[in-house]
């Protein structure tokens, strides 16, 4: 059983760390996604910045002694990632490569949600000729997310 909870924890993690880094991309679809996704990224942020322990990797690593394994010899990014997925030697390009995509995703879909919410213009369309139109001054843009 505690075998079990390890592996369910050990797909979390990566479920996690995946989030934090394409998680962004959702808030282009789902605005309110961003919330959660600042939230994991802050907290992430706090965990590596902070040279602290991951509440998911202290878990895994007792769940897998309970089980009778080996606990995790290292991090759980250094265990399942660094020379498995990518050389370690490429660590901190892969960092700054998921910090980029990060900001790029947040940067998206900061003028994603400004698009929904100022508009710069409505298509019409008008037979084979679309118009772009700009609202009046007088009416509000209503968010996406907000229409009824």
């Amino acid at each position: 059983m505690y075998r079990l909870l390890a592996e369910l924890t050990m797909v979390t993690h990566f479920a996690y760390l995946v989030f934090v880094a394409v998680g962004g991309f959702l808030a282009w679809r789902w605005p309110r996604a961003i919330v959660p996704h600042l939230t994991a990224t802050a907290a992430g942020v706090v965990i590596f910045a902070g040279s602290l322990n991951c509440p998911l990797t202290w878990a895994e690593d007792r769940l897998r002694r309970r089980a009778g394994q080996p606990g995790l010899p290292r991090g759980f990014v250094d265990t399942y990632l660094d020379g498995v997925l990518y050389p370690e030697r490429a660590a901190r390009w892969v960092l700054l490569l998921a910090g980029a995509l990060i900001v790029a995703s947040w940067l998206g879909a900061y003028l994603r949600w400004r698009q929904r919410r100022y508009g710069a213009c409505t298509q019409v369309r008008n037979g084979p000729v679309t118009q772009y139109v700009m609202p009046p001054d007088d009416e509000p843009v209503v968010p996406r997310w907000e229409e009824k």
